[in-house]
């Protein structure tokens, strides 16, 4: 008997149903990454009691800390409909600053407070309650319903989702479609789904000068009017006017340096780092081409520079509205009276890694609180999101069936 096994045979001290309870569970375990902080073992515990296989690989990678992730399957047949998501949260900030413990999931006037209650664990418990409850109600439903969730997607996101598919996908796993459970709705739970994200770029660009006395400038050479130049000719024109489903690619620079701490110095030498959120008018390589050339037009043979790139696993894709899609966004205007748009905007995801895998889109609870002081979630809405999935669950299945 697995450790799993064993521990599904103790009485749990809330029905997995409740998703208010289970969020309050799961908000209590210190999961600040790369600590598994007691969440993914409780999941597990949860899953193992209602009949669903377990697996928790470990991954790691040299110099960066080993993670916990988790694997949950019930059903041997397809299709197979994967609800993903972490269990991992930010590290708290100033506790002082919280008016409630940021691990005491306390409920006050209809809101659940806690790191983490709004990204993502109060959006997972949800699905996790929405699932077990549909099992429950139709125990010989055909195809299967697994959960793929990692404790590395606030980190690196390195042993994380992106190795955890690989593991799945290596041991036969196959999967059809996915929701990931990211808190997607700006403020209320009919608002946005998200079919795609853009990736992300960051660049580095060093202008080289000769450092002098500012009273004899003709002896130097001044790298912030180069670098000044540069940033100009990246900011002139738009990178592009945007795609059916995508904003217009954005550049911003985030940090902008000489290290100079005297007044009457030229300096040698002017940093700048700057980041790029692309949509699918472009890929990594043909982007970081773009900027090089328009550095390189602006530069002439005057201004001495250094331009590069930083790693990226961050690329811009698209789930094409279909439908699955349509499934889900029907099942949120069921449950909420209005039909969601469909959204490409904010940051990256997981889903960046599982589109290779399968269609993946993603919808969760509201997101105004996440990463922040008191962080929190409205008890209305967890229980919105359980019975969203839980509907989702049974269309889904049914149409698989009727095919």
């Amino acid at each position: 008997m697995t450790a799993e096994q064993t521990a599904a045979l103790v009485p749990l001290e809330f029905d997995p149903t409740d998703p208010v309870a289970l969020a309050q569970a799961l908000v209590r375990c210190p999961s600040v990454t790369p600590a598994e902080g007691g969440a993914l073992a409780l999941l597990a515990r949860v899953l193992a009691a209602e009949g669903y296989a377990i697996h928790r690989p470990v991954f790691g990678e040299p110099g960066m800390p080993d993670i916990e992730n988790f694997y949950a399957r019930i059903g041997s047949e397809a299709p197979v409909f994967v609800i993903a998501g972490h269990t991992d949260v930010v590290p708290v900030g100033d506790e002082a600053a919280w008016t409630r413990a940021p691990f005491g999931a306390q409920i006050e006037n209809g809101v659940l407070y806690g790191r983490g209650a709004c990204d993502m664990k109060g959006g997972l418990a949800a699905m996790v309650s929405a699932a077990i409850r549909y099992r429950r109600e139709n125990p010989r439903a055909p195809g299967s319903i697994a959960f793929l969730v990692t404790g590395d997607e606030e980190g690196p996101a390195v042993n994380g989702t992106v190795k955890l598919l690989k593991w799945a996908h290596e041991r036969g796993e196959r999967f059809d479609h996915c929701l990931l459970g990211e808190p997607t709705n700006p403020a209320a739970m009919s608002d946005m789904i998200k079919i795609g994200r853009r990736g992300s770029l960051t660049g580095e660009l060093t202008v080289n000068g000769i450092q002098g006395h500012v009273g004899y400038p003709h002896l130097a050479d001044n790298p912030i009017r180069g670098m000044v130049r540069l940033l100009a000719a990246l900011d002139a024109a738009p990178l592009d006017q945007g795609t059916r489903h995508f904003d217009p690619s954005n550049l911003e620079v985030t940090t902008l340096d000489v290290g100079n701490p005297a007044t009457n110095v030229i300096p040698a030498q002017a940093r700048a780092v700057f980041n790029i959120r692309f949509n699918d008018t472009w890929t990594p390589e043909t982007l970081a081409a773009e900027i090089e050339r328009r550095l390189r037009e602006a530069a002439g043979n005057t201004v001495r520079h250094e331009l590069r790139f930083r790693p990226t696993n961050s690329v811009a894709f698209l789930t094409e509205p279909g439908p699955f899609v349509a499934m889900v966004a029907d099942a949120v205007e069921a449950e909420t009276g209005k039909r969601p748009a469909l959204s490409t905007t904010g940051g990256t995801s997981d889903a960046r890694f599982i589109k290779s895998y399968c269609p993946v889109v993603e919808y969760g609870v509201v997101g105004k609180t996440m990463h922040q002081v008191d962080e929190c979630v409205a008890i209305a809405d967890l229980v919105a999101l359980e019975r969203i999935t839980h509907r989702l669950l049974a269309s889904y299945f049914a149409a698989q069936h009727k095919t």
